[in-house]
């Protein structure tokens, strides 16, 4: 064997061991990660611990795909119109955390994950939570503002665009909680730092959207459920997994 060839199967493997996704089974924790206290969120096979926001059932427009979670288009529905799809981890909430979840989208995905997520019956997801956006950068429609694209605090605080990975390609954001300070931090690079439940939160609302919704006028509970929305657009979700801080 030429020393090229041996040369080129080694840095593979340097390659393939020093990325997560690539070097460990979708849905399963390490044993490093297990002492460290993390525990899946989905387990691969089914929708154990979720259901609809403000329902009892999982929405229909959710499915099983390639080890993911898998959210499409409902039936009647055009792209970027959801179908009452968004879906809650019901089984506990959350208040000091860290939470990894892989994401892909479609062409023109549009998507979010929601954190400290208090239901409010007749009200969506986003009532009065913070949304994480999920994202195509490159061809969705709502991409016009940087604080929409991929990895953002949505339409308050920007996250680097030159982090996200393509549609159709698996991007990782990492979410950590503590004492209402937050990082988003995706594929590996922080890009969003901010404290909730200060004036400066209060600034950020007052220079949104959200300074007309009641829920973020009341305020952002102090821990809620994790949630994953449906905004009408073929997105997948796997290795979700959380620890308390």
């Amino acid at each position: 064997m030429r020393k090229h060839t041996i040369s080129f199967i080694l840095c593979t493997l340097l390659v393939l061991i020093s990325i997560p996704s690539l070097s460990q089974k979708p849905n399963k924790l390490t044993g490093k990660e297990k002492k460290a206290g993390w525990t899946l969120l989905f387990n691969g096979k089914d929708f154990t611990g979720w259901r609809q926001c403000n329902g009892t059932e999982m929405p229909k427009n959710w499915t099983i795909e390639d080890n993911a979670m898998k959210v499409f288009t409902g039936e009647g529905k055009k792209p970027g119109q959801g179908a009452n799809g968004d879906i809650v981890y019901a089984t506990r909430k959350f208040s000091n955390f860290e939470l990894s979840v892989d994401w892909k989208v479609s062409d023109m995905g549009n998507s979010g994950i929601f954190f400290n997520v208090r239901e409010v019956p007749g009200q969506p997801v986003y009532y009065a939570a913070p949304e994480v956006q999920v994202l195509d950068n490159k061809n969705a429609t709502d991409n016009k503002i940087d604080s929409h694209l991929a990895g953002s605090l949505y339409d308050m605080l920007a996250a680097d665009p030159s982090t996200v990975k393509p549609a159709g390609e698996w991007n990782n954001i990492v979410i950590r909680v503590k004492d209402g300070k937050v990082t988003h931090t995706q594929n590996g690079v922080k890009v969003v730092e901010y404290e909730m439940w200060t004036p400066k939160w209060d600034e950020m609302v007052e220079n949104s959207k959200f300074k007309s919704f009641p829920g973020f006028k009341e305020g952002i509970a102090r821990e809620g459920y994790i949630a994953l929305q449906d905004h009408g657009y073929p997105i997948w979700f796997r290795n979700i997994k959380i620890r308390a801080l």
